[in-house]
């Protein structure tokens, strides 16, 4: 495990659910200290009452300087121009950045810091912190979201990949696609919290309220919900079973329409990712019902592992990541496979093969995972020197 190293972070902003790059910071702030620079933007604001009361929060906590959330984890937000992909911007925000991480760095001991990005348009600013190392860490295909100004996304992550002393990838294909531009790429699959998601199948967690008095089976989802949920599918799976339970929980940021009417349908909103257990033990099925695109046939759901660590069975859309776990889950295509899908998945609720599904997921842990690229990380280390 890497240990006295200074890291400066680029990811989202911290807080709320924890993502793959919080899980793995976490880990490292054990025994490094860790700088987490919060979202510089890939896409415009709009004039929406949302973004404009994100960007003056955004404001307010630039000007409070850097925080200790956590032992050794402290967060920052960066001053920057909303304007992503104008090079006037890009080239100010580069050089406003790199001038306060300099300070803040020579202010808190950050002597020549990893710099570890998980955003892919920071290559401005590469050689600009005395680094040691430069890493990124991709975990989408970023230039695939909705709203981003795609071409140019395109061209500064290319950029990064190959100025990067290490690539790590969540996804095999992303992976593919980017060890052609540097041979340093390292395909490192999402870990599980497996001890938190395991908490579902322990008879003294409690079922939510809200879950209470739910008809079973309960087909459950957990995560955002945006444009890549297939609502459509969902709706269409509900309609035809009325007498299941279709429960979503999360944040919405896209139109939620097509499950009106829809009475055994429940949305439930966010929830604390402290809860998440305890809904678990009230599924019977974990849902991954994603669209398939460019986005989803290279991402690697968290959710994937977190639900086989609850014990509970799997379906979902046909994603190659999600089809790695082989055995462990039920891929269909289309509504009516779907259905069918979750039918036979139903049949499968035994607690010897949730027990089964929970002690796949033990050598999946995100301690195992960090451990992992801390070795490939340390080498490339050895060689810089």
């Amino acid at each position: 495990m890497l240990e006295g190293q200074s890291i400066i972070c680029f990811a989202n902003d911290w807080g709320g659910d924890p993502t793959s790059k919080a899980h793995i910071m976490r880990i490292l702030a054990k025994k490094n200290r860790v700088l987490w620079v919060n979202s510089i933007g890939m896409r415009r604001p709009t004039a929406s009452r949302a973004d404009l009361k994100r960007m003056i929060t955004k404001l307010r906590r630039s000007l409070a300087g850097w925080q200790e959330v956590e032992p050794n984890l402290f967060v920052m937000d960066p001053l920057v121009i909303p304007l992503p992909g104008v090079a006037l911007a890009d080239w100010l925000n580069a050089k406003i950045l790199a001038t306060s991480l300099r300070r803040l760095c020579r202010r808190h001991g950050f002597e020549q810091p990893l710099l570890w990005t998980f955003q892919p348009h920071v290559s401005r600013l590469v050689g600009r912190l005395q680094e040691r190392l430069v890493i990124y860490h991709c975990v989408d295909e970023y230039s695939a979201f909705s709203g981003v100004p795609r071409d140019v996304l395109i061209r500064m992550e290319q950029d990064l990949i190959r100025r990067a002393h290490v690539v790590f990838t969540s996804g095999e294909k992303l992976s593919e696609e980017r060890r052609s531009l540097n041979p340093h790429t390292y395909y490192i699959p999402h870990g599980v919290d497996l001890a938190h998601f395991a908490r579902a199948l322990d008879p003294s967690t409690e079922v939510p309220a809200d879950m209470r008095g739910l008809p079973h089976p309960v087909i459950g989802f957990f995560g955002l919900l945006a444009d890549w949920v297939d609502l459509e599918l969902v709706r269409m799976m509900a309609a035809a079973r009325p007498d299941w339970s279709v429960v979503l929980i999360g944040k919405a940021t896209t139109d939620l329409r097509p499950l009106r009417g829809l009475a055994n349908v429940h949305l439930l909103g966010q929830k604390p990712y402290s809860t998440l257990p305890c809904y678990c033990r009230s599924f019977d099925i974990g849902m991954i019902p994603f669209r398939k695109n460019d986005l989803t046939v290279r991402a690697n759901p968290l959710k994937l592992r977190e639900y086989l660590a609850a014990g509970l069975p799997v379906v979902s859309t046909p994603l190659p990541e999600v089809g790695r776990c082989n055995g462990l889950v039920h891929l269909a295509d289309g509504a009516e496979a779907f259905i069918t899908a979750i039918e036979t998945a139903l049949g499968q609720r035994s607690k010897a093969m949730a027990r089964q599904r929970v002690e796949a997921m033990r050598a999946e842990g995100w301690e195992a995972r960090v451990a992992e690229m801390s070795t490939i990380i340390a080498r490339h280390l050895g060689g810089a020197r």
